[in-house]
């Protein structure tokens, strides 16, 4: 599995390109703006689709530029769906962004898999941050979108955030193997042996 960070938008938000490292399709995630960036990056490669770890606004910027360049599915969660298509619904508006996204086409669930290549990446629906946030699973990574950051968590105080729900979601993120790397949707990479020494929110035995 090979993976790529782009970093766009006005917060610095993570855009992960991954493949399976053997020429297969590219699957976007995140791609919060910028896309001219995006695209530069991307060139020539063959892309299989965009999925979203949640919809908020600095997570969602070039959505419509990819989409309308590559005839792929957007797929996200479905209680994340709704709050894309508006900038109200994707918290843009509460900071002055008129930000939206196309409406979906794939609507996950926890425990599904999405498939480009021979890259296999597993659904976990981690709410928290958001009702319908995910990170995805495969070949020894992890993307966490803003449910797991280094040394940290995404917040809980926006609308649709529970922290309750958050603290189930890092209990099982802690659940994983030490050396699986993680990719957040902010900040630097880290990996769970890290955050089960560093994460004041990680559970303690």
């Amino acid at each position: 599995m090979r993976v790529r960070r782009l970093t766009v938008g006005d917060l610095d938000t993570n855009c992960w390109l991954v493949d399976d490292g053997q020429g297969g399709p590219t699957l976007v995630v995140d791609p919060g703006g910028e896309p001219q960036v995006i695209l530069e990056a991307l060139g020539d490669e063959p892309v299989a689709g965009i999925i979203l770890t949640h919809g908020h606004f600095d997570h969602i910027g070039a959505v419509r530029a990819l989409k309308n360049r590559f005839e792929v599915p957007l797929m996200i969660h479905a209680a994340d769906a709704g709050s894309i298509t508006t900038p109200a619904g994707s918290g843009g508006a509460l900071f002055g962004f008129d930000v939206s996204s196309p409406q979906a086409d794939r609507l996950l669930a926890d425990g599904e898999t999405i498939e480009s290549g021979q890259l296999v990446l597993t659904v976990l629906h981690t709410p928290g941050h958001t009702p319908g946030s995910i990170c995805l699973l495969g070949g020894g990574h992890l993307l966490s979108g803003d449910t797991l950051f280094a040394g940290s968590i995404g917040r809980t105080d926006f609308p649709g955030g529970d922290m309750t729900a958050m603290r189930r979601s890092i209990a099982r993120l802690a659940s994983l193997p030490d050396e699986v790397r993680v990719h957040p949707g902010h900040g630097p990479e880290t990996s769970i042996a890290r955050e089960r020494r560093v994460n004041p929110f990680f559970p303690r035995a």
